[in-house]
């Protein structure tokens, strides 16, 4: 049975999400005037929003992007408000129930492309990066120990429309192991090209990830599949550093929650030496900003400096 471990690594919590309330500066005059040309609704947006971008953890590639961005379009006065996946979820929801303007730190997959009409706002800079795959990562000697589940995780790999199945059924209520398990058994074809030429195993695996909707998705099919194999899968949230220094350190087994080359790419650079890059499990995978489709902006260029 899957079981959630815990062991010598604590659970992240979630930032609780606040508003910044800004005050005005001595130069609101100047930048009006400077601002005059432009669109009334490119103001109105920046200012509707609290010049505040709604992100997630503070260590995840995507908030330090959204950061970035800050920095490279001079967005002064902005503010990147860390809070958690979970809490960014629940603002962007309350938002589109109120047709008010939200600016969110997104990634593709998640469900809530499908459950909202969304659009990432164009990155002339290229801060965000192209798009992303995710990777398998395991602990060195993995492989020589069991390489049966190595082989596995070595050939999963599956598409964004699978993923985002999974993690709407989570958020309609159904728990990650059930949702799994549904999964699993609804796409006996696909999971039996991962499972070709494996073995059915015996002993403990640890996975770790970070609790990501699409992470929490994918730890758990691949979970349920080893477990079908006769392996006993510990499922581990942390937090993205302590994810990587578990596996480089061979604390935990493996992952498959390796956002590349941008999300988790400074992490990649500092553990690649003490991990093993199995491969690719998905690709298509995007970061950026996300509005809903009502708010009248296109591009990072379209918002304004305080």
């Amino acid at each position: 049975m899957l079981t959630t471990g815990l062991k010598r690594f604590g659970l992240v919590a979630g930032l609780s999400l606040s508003l910044v309330i800004a005050g005005c500066s001595s130069d609101d005059g100047k930048k009006e005037e400077d601002n005059a040309d432009k669109p009334e609704t490119t103001a109105s947006v920046s200012e509707a929003v609290n010049y505040t971008i709604t992100g997630i953890e503070p260590g995840a590639g995507v908030f330090k992007a959204a950061e970035n961005a800050v920095d490279e379009y001079e967005l002064e006065g902005w503010n990147v408000q860390a809070s958690s996946s979970g809490a960014m979820a629940t603002a962007l929801g309350e938002a589109v129930k109120n047709e008010e303007p939200i600016i969110v730190t997104g990634w593709t997959p998640h469900w809530k492309f499908a459950k909202y009409d969304l659009k990432y706002l164009e990155d002339p800079k290229g801060v965000f990066g192209d798009v992303e795959t995710i990777n398998t990562m395991t602990r060195k000697g993995f492989k020589d120990d069991n390489p049966n589940a190595y082989k596995l995780l070595e050939q999963f790999e599956w598409t964004t429309d699978d993923m985002e199945a999974v993690m709407a059924e989570i958020e309609e209520g159904t728990s990650p192991a059930e949702a799994a398990t549904n999964w699993v058994e609804a796409n006996e074809e696909k999971v039996a090209t991962w499972t070709e030429g494996v073995e059915e195993g015996t002993g403990e695996i640890e996975l770790v990830y970070v609790e990501w909707d699409s992470e929490i998705s994918s730890t758990n099919v691949v979970g349920k599949v080893l477990e079908d194999l006769g392996y006993t899968v510990t499922l581990t949230p942390l937090d993205n550093a302590i994810m990587w220094q578990a596996i480089a350190g061979g604390e935990a087994d493996a992952m498959v929650a390796a956002w590349l080359p941008a999300t988790h790419g400074d992490l990649y650079e500092q553990f690649k030496d003490d991990i093993d890059n199995v491969g690719v499990n998905l690709t298509g995978a995007k970061i950026g900003l996300v509005v809903p489709t009502y708010v009248d902006i296109d591009s990072i260029e379209d918002l304004e400096a305080k």
